[in-house]
């Protein structure tokens, strides 16, 4: 395994990092367990996962993902071995079951003690905003529109000033954001500039399919030390290629239609080029992906995900794959001809 830290931190992090929102609904806390065990012992020591998890959001399993990894943690005793991150839900209709306001101190209070209890810890090291409370473009939103009919105030500043109370009394050690955009990584870096607590994270969707962050975050993540934490690094499993030939009855997709996003047409064309090259080279479509993530020099650490111990297996081997330049080069051959078709 390699390892980083957490940008302005002395937090030490492995640069695959196990995500874990399937856990309570495409897997048992057995599973949850196992691949706890499994991804521990291959040095992997950052374990994401949100108020939200499981996935699709549902009130009857809302929090099982914390549940199973706050069970593993009080069954193996190693809460001292990992860095936890987990997250609060901006305000959205479907998350209603969970909670209806926005980022208050009263609001972080209710989320951050339920995570905690959870989690049977008494500590979060990595406590992240799941998306913005204002209008932008995130979930599969390509450009901005402008909404003038919105109510959101500025309220970056008061935001950092609620999160500092819960750092000072220990109950989380750091602070990230989660769907931003390069104005909102911005802003909240002014702030950090006053005195108030740095967003020392930004987890957002990063894949080959989709690198929109490149076009302007990737600039602020370097000249502001702002680590980038990608999830779907596989485009919840098009770069594996399962979906190339038929629909597999497990595939997440084939579960949840509504995870369509990396589904469309040109995604399917720029999935089948990707192939080409993997094959082409003697390698995996998934490890291809998943190193080109991992080596991306703004890339903290990758979040990668599983249903079963063999995925789980191919997807932290990654980390021992190093992309050719050859490689390199045809891999921006079809980025160029078709940029982004998953946003």
């Amino acid at each position: 395994m390699k390892y980083t830290t957490l940008p302005n931190t002395d937090i030490k992090v492995s640069k695959i990092c196990l995500g874990s929102m399937t856990w309570g609904e495409q897997n048992t806390e057995q599973e949850g367990h196992d691949q706890l065990d499994y991804a521990i012992d291959q040095g992997v020591n950052f374990i994401d996962t949100a108020e939200l998890y499981s996935v699709p959001a549902n009130k009857d399993t809302q929090g099982s993902t914390e549940r199973i990894i706050g069970s593993w943690l009080k069954k193996t005793g190693k809460r001292e071995d990992v860095v936890i991150a987990t997250k609060i839900v901006g305000p959205r209709e479907f998350v209603k079951h969970i909670r209806t306001g926005g980022f208050t101190k009263a609001e972080f209070a209710d989320a951050i003690h339920k995570s905690l209890d959870r989690l049977q810890t008494d500590y979060i090291d990595l406590y992240q905003l799941h998306w913005p409370e204002r209008n932008t473009n995130f979930f599969g939103v390509r450009g901005y529109i402008h909404d003038k009919e919105e109510q959101w105030k500025d309220n970056f500043a008061e935001i950092l000033n609620a999160l500092e109370g819960f750092v000072k009394e220990g109950k989380i050690r750091q602070v990230g954001v989660s769907n931003e955009t390069a104005y909102g990584v911005m802003r909240y870096s002014e702030e950090a500039r006053k005195g108030a607590p740095k967003m020392i994270t930004v987890q957002n969707p990063y894949n080959l399919l989709n690198r929109k962050d490149e076009i302007g975050l990737t600039e602020v993540l370097h000249r502001e030390n702002v680590g980038h934490l990608p999830y779907s690094p596989l485009g919840f499993g098009q770069l594996t290629g399962k979906y190339l030939e038929e629909m597999p009855k497990d595939g997440r997709v084939t579960l949840f239609p509504q995870f369509s996003r990396y589904h469309n047409e040109k995604s399917f064309e720029a999935t089948r080029a990707y192939n080409e090259i993997a094959k082409k080279h003697g390698i995996s479509l998934t490890q291809m992906a998943l190193s080109f993530v991992n080596d991306r020099p703004f890339v903290t650490s990758n979040i990668i995900g599983a249903t079963n111990l063999t995925q789980l297996k191919e997807n932290i081997d990654s980390i021992n794959l190093t992309l050719s330049k050859e490689i390199l080069k045809e891999i921006e051959e079809v980025h160029e001809n078709n940029p982004n078709p998953a946003p």
